[in-house]
């Protein structure tokens, strides 16, 4: 509820339409289950748009042959994404995974 209303607050101080966004968020004249319900709705949806916004971008760079910053045609100077990049991300996820998995279970009340 608390979150909702920071946010909102937010955005009521822009000018001119602030209050008109404010009150499209909220769907009526203050935080109501409908307000929480559209949150909650946007906090499961939004991660899965980022995942695709970040795969369409993926692929339109490297349709485009555009990884190349220095502009040389030369593809003995290139560095295929596939397997060098990815294996290097999947590694580093994999650590964070790793590290943030031990830290609950070996530290479950760290954070309370």
């Amino acid at each position: 509820f608390w979150g909702a209303t920071v946010i909102t607050n937010l955005v009521s101080s822009i000018p001119y339409a602030g209050n008109m966004i404010t009150m499209w968020i909220w769907g009526n004249f203050s935080i109501n289950k409908a307000t929480l319900m559209r949150f909650f709705t946007l906090h499961f949806l939004l991660p899965f748009m980022m995942m695709f916004m970040i795969i369409l971008h993926i692929i339109f760079l490297h349709k485009n042959s555009s990884n190349n910053p220095l502009g040389s045609n030369k593809y003995m100077d290139k560095i295929p994404f596939h397997p060098y990049f990815s294996n290097k991300d999947l590694f580093s996820l994999m650590m964070i995974l790793t590290m943030m998995l031990l830290m609950i279970n070996i530290f479950p009340y760290m954070f309370m």
